[in-house]
């Protein structure tokens, strides 16, 4: 992130690429740029993947670089199934697929869902995420335990970054076992800086700079520790913090820190993006609603585990949907506003919907 906004400042090609990218991603749903790690660059391999902690965690409502999880109310409702419903799906099925949602949801077989039930299921669901989280982990553990020895120093775990990044991975191990400079670019380096702070987060006390498979799970995926909660919450207020107050304001927190496109279709997709991030850091992440964001509140807000957030989340969920006005869903509103709980729109959501429920 850091790397992004010296290049930008640094570079007017890089002004210019910046701009390529939100006119290329306007399409797909977009949103401005906002102290991305993202690269002009192929997308990166399966190994890197496994060992690199991703910007994107599911259950979580922010991302890693400050943005608002645009899919966290899908990611919420659908769980681990959330693969399923792909825009181009046939809807009769996705419409099948979210009835026997609905059945699961209602507990109590009233054929409605309350606040309480939807906090119950945004619960699972978010349990779900951590599990598949920690499966994934031990197949990420294993690439950088090379010696099979139950830990991970940073040396190994630099060395198989490295490797990740197209660097010969005999001649890194060799340079980095004899003390040798790596001759990495700019960039690289920081996000290995980067990277190594993180990773001594993750080293639990008492500090051995080796990490066990559970602390390479934190490190990861911090939402499995609330020490390294705090170390993401810090991060994205030292990215968004103007004043180096540690706190965030409402103009600090929908600041586009890039500019303004010139671009009526880009200027529009900026002023959904404020509003949007207005209205979360007002009506929920400012809990005392005092106008500031403090470490806390964001920590509170970021923490998927936290039952008061889960039935706030539930209400909001329900309020979007809840057409007759009675604080709970029935099937049909379900259905009618399929494409907020499941990314994918039904046509013709009412048909037979009796019959197949």
């Amino acid at each position: 992130m850091a790397v992004w906004r010296k290049l930008w400042c640094r570079n007017l090609l890089a002004v210019s690429l910046l701009f390529y990218m939100l006119l290329h991603i306007i399409d797909v749903h977009a949103r401005p740029a906002n102290m991305s790690a993202s690269k002009d660059k192929s997308p990166p391999s399966k190994d890197e993947n496994e060992i690199l902690p991703p910007d994107h965690l599911n259950g979580l409502k922010m991302e890693l670089d400050g943005h608002l999880n645009k899919d966290f109310h899908q990611e919420v409702f659908l769980g681990k199934e959330i693969e399923e419903f792909e825009e181009d799906s046939e809807p009769r099925r996705n419409r099948k697929k979210l009835i026997e949602i609905f059945t699961k949801v209602d507990f109590n077989r009233d054929r409605s869902i309350s606040a309480k039930e939807m906090q119950r299921w945004i619960m699972e669901k978010t349990e779900e995420h951590f599990q598949e989280a920690k499966k994934e982990n031990k197949n990420s553990f294993r690439a950088v335990d090379p010696d099979g020895d139950g830990h991970v120093t940073w040396d190994e775990y630099r060395v198989k970054f490295l490797a990740s990044k197209g660097f010969n991975e005999k001649e890194i191990a060799e340079k980095i076992k004899n003390n040798e400079d790596l001759k990495l670019d700019e960039e690289t380096q920081e996000v290995l800086e980067s990277l190594k702070d993180r990773w001594f987060q993750a080293d639990n006390l008492p500090a051995d700079q080796l990490l066990n498979e559970e602390e390479f799970l934190s490190f990861l995926h911090p939402e499995h520790s609330r020490g390294m909660l705090k170390y993401m919450v810090k991060e994205i207020v030292r990215d968004l913090d103007q004043d180096s107050d540690k706190r965030l304001t409402l103009s600090e927190f929908i600041s586009l820190p890039v500019g303004t496109v010139e671009n009526q279709q880009a200027a529009e997709i900026e002023d959904e993006w404020v509003r949007e991030r207005k209205k979360e850091f007002e009506e929920v992440i400012d809990s005392n609603r005092d106008g500031i964001v403090t470490m806390d509140e964001l920590e509170e807000y970021m923490d998927p585990m936290n039952e008061h957030n889960a039935l706030n989340e539930a209400k909001q969920m329900i309020a979007v949907a809840d057409e007759n006005q009675n604080h709970s869903l029935e099937l049909d509103e379900i259905l009618k506003y399929s494409e907020y709980f499941t990314g994918s729109k039904l046509m013709d959501y009412a048909r037979n919907v009796h019959e197949e429920f």
